[in-house]
């Protein structure tokens, strides 16, 4: 069972989900599922086409954003949008939840949504260090 880590009342992050993780984030009651993780990365993950049949048969919006290193301001602001136009808790993962949570917390703090210190403390709760990569 992958570790949804709760960040803020409208996002998780997690590390790879398989499609069975996707009912139970149906269940817990997330209404979006942001895959932050490129095709092929591994041979073992499940693709992005099969974790999006998975979530729009239990009924869940899916989006894909794949980074590949740092995140850049369009896959930013296509997260920062998504979880902001989403109609309950959304769920971002990537391969450790790392890109998930640089990608969305920089958007954040762009947007001036919330200050780097809360930000910083919020991934610390989940699991992630943010401090070198948000700006001062």
């Amino acid at each position: 069972m992958t570790d949804f880590r709760r960040v803020t009342d409208s996002l998780s992050v997690s590390p790879q989900i398989s499609t069975d993780d996707v009912a139970r984030a149906k269940a817990e009651g997330f209404s979006l599922i942001v895959n932050n993780r490129p095709d092929g990365e591994d041979p073992s993950q499940p693709t992005s086409a099969e974790i999006e049949a998975a979530a729009k048969a239990a009924g869940l919006s899916y989006l894909h954003v794949p980074v590949r290193g740092g995140p850049t301001q369009e896959q930013v602001d296509a997260v920062r949008e998504a979880v902001e136009a989403a109609d309950g808790p959304v769920l971002a993962f990537c391969r450790s939840g790392t890109r998930s949570i640089v990608t969305w917390s920089i958007g954040q703090a762009l947007s001036g949504a919330a200050d780097r210190e809360t930000l910083v403390k919020q991934g610390y709760e989940a699991g992630y260090d943010l401090s070198g990569v948000l700006p001062h």
